[in-house]
């Protein structure tokens, strides 16, 4: 059996309809910054329950506008975790600040009992990420940069529709960014990103920011660049938005199903904590293995596409040479580096592949004194 990651062959195996959208787009010739953008920016900001939304070019430009809108820039300070996909570290580089580093916690994501000791004079701001679509400790990092007066933009990116106790990430900072890439919980068929604010003063400035600072075609209120949403990634997004509460709760339901599997396997598996009144999205389904590597190869030998998320972490990067971190510095994201593993858990799935890759793990680990776990014979058909 093959269990894919990609299940956009599935999402989009019936193109008609996002066909005669965009048709009906290219008759009305509404391609920049038109109706079908204006409608979904509504429809977005009516999921994050929040008042504002303004599509940009991408996820990355969701996080570089936002941080140049409120004025980080040279000789400041940004606070991240070198625990994430390299765009949240490269933002705050392209706007010429520097990135200052937090290890994770158990959730993989800042721990943010650390934060208060990396704030100076120089810092600006804290850019939490919620990696996997687990929240980051939101209520302890607000307290955190209300106490020393700084800016919070939350890296959003793999958390549409994530709260804590019911509130979404996006409405805790002063603003926060999504990505529509192909394989997010919401897709497009490219690159798209999203801010979300409560500010109608931040909305307006980053509308103009995204489009050359033009308030008309000949009035121009600030030097800026190009980062619209395509009016057609709008088209298929908003043909796709409605469907994303029904994404996220097939999500949730095959995390469950992995976490229920894999209890008593303790010794060779580690679920991240679950806390109750957090809701995680899984846009990765992410663990802690034994035998990465092998396991790894014996699942892809299998026909199941698992991944590593990340295997070096940013503040080992090349590119991060520059700040003086060293190996060593950061050792919660170093040892995930080494142990995580990521399983297929988009919505796509069907039982008998959920079921496939729940046997195949346990049959890898088979035989190593496991209490509870025997050899799964469906692993060894595939």
């Amino acid at each position: 059996m093959k269990v894919p990651y990609s299940y956009l062959d599935r999402q989009f195996a019936d193109i008609d309809a996002y066909l005669e959208d965009i048709r009906a787009l290219v008759e009305s010739g509404d391609f920049t910054l038109g109706k079908p953008v204006d409608e979904f920016e509504k429809s977005f900001a009516r999921l994050c329950g929040l008042p504002y939304a303004i599509g940009v070019g991408s996820g990355t430009d969701a996080l570089i506008l936002s941080l140049k809108i409120l004025g980080i820039g040279p000789g400041d300070e940004v606070i991240t975790t070198p625990n994430t996909f390299i765009s949240t570290v490269g933002a705050i580089v392209m706007v010429g600040a520097r990135p200052v580093f937090v290890d994770n916690n158990e959730e993989y994501t800042i721990d943010a009992a650390k934060i208060e000791k990396v704030i100076t004079k120089k810092t600006k701001a804290i850019l939490p990420v919620h990696l996997t679509g687990c929240p980051a400790d939101m209520p302890t990092i607000m307290k955190i940069a209300h106490r020393h007066k700084v800016l919070v933009v939350e890296d959003a990116a793999q958390a549409i529709l994530a709260s804590i106790d019911g509130k979404h990430m996006g409405s805790w900072g002063e603003t926060a960014c999504f990505s529509l890439h192909p394989l997010k919980n919401l897709n497009v068929w490219g690159d798209g990103g999203v801010i979300v604010t409560r500010s109608a003063q931040l909305c307006r400035k980053l509308k103009l920011f995204r489009d050359h600072g033009m308030v008309t075609r000949d009035e121009i209120e600030m030097f800026s660049h190009n980062s619209r949403l395509d009016s057609i990634q709008a088209v298929v997004g908003n043909r796709l938005i409605g469907e994303v509460h029904s994404i996220t709760d097939k999500r949730i339901a095959n995390a469950r199903r992995f976490d229920d599997a894999f209890k008593g396997l303790d010794d060779y598996i580690k679920v991240p904590p679950r806390r109750v009144n957090v809701k995680r999205v899984y846009h990765t389904y992410v663990l802690r293995v034994k035998d990465r590597d092998k396991l790894l190869a014996h699942l892809i030998e299998k026909g199941i596409r698992a991944k590593i998320h990340y295997p070096i972490p940013v503040h080992l990067q090349k590119a991060a040479k520059y700040l003086g971190y060293k190996r060593g510095d950061f050792p919660v994201c170093e040892q995930d580096a080494r142990t995580i593993l990521t399983l297929p858990v988009h919505q796509h799935l069907t039982s008998g592949e959920m079921e496939y890759m729940i046997d195949c793990v346990k049959g890898f680990y088979a035989g190593r004194k496991i209490k509870g776990v025997k050899k799964h014979a469906a692993c060894c058909r595939g």
